[in-house]
């Protein structure tokens, strides 16, 4: 079994013996969406590291919107809980990049694939997010490309 699930299941035990109800609620959360994942499709399957942090990602990205929701519509009670849960989910994914290593990091991208217009975007889209690996946003992602290719 995968080394990043065992630990959310070791984390969740923890909590579970602190009596730490937000840690216990997010990481029952993450590990029911990593279950579902696993059954998913047409055969069950045991998900890799890099599919449990897939995951994560996923349900941090859902944590974040749901707190920007939760904060325009004047609902801060809500919000702030859905902000510390993605704070715990962040605490199993790798550091997000800075952004002046994600601009050193496009310009390298855009150099070698030779891109010189927003016509090129996919192209350099495809292979900053190869090269990025989860250490970014997408968003942040594309708007660094549009960024330089424009």
């Amino acid at each position: 079994m995968p080394d990043l699930k065992e630990q959310l299941r070791a984390d969740l035990t923890t909590a579970m013996k602190a009596r730490d109800e937000l840690r216990t609620a997010t990481l029952r959360m993450v590990l029911s969406a990593v279950s579902a994942e696993e059954v998913a499709g047409k055969a069950a399957r045991v998900l890799s590291d890099d599919d449990v942090q897939a995951v994560l990602r996923r349900e941090a990205k859902k944590r974040r919107e749901a707190a920007e929701a939760f904060g325009a519509a004047g609902r801060t009670e809500q919000a702030e809980r859905e902000q510390a849960e993605g704070e715990v989910l962040a605490g199993y994914l790798p550091a997000q990049l800075e952004d002046a290593d994600l601009a050193a990091l496009v310009a390298d991208v855009v150099t070698r694939t030779g891109a010189s217009g927003m016509k090129d975007m996919g192209k350099v889209m495809g292979a900053v997010q190869g090269a990025v690996a989860g250490r970014a946003d997408g968003g942040r992602v594309a708007a660094e490309v549009r960024r330089q290719l424009g």
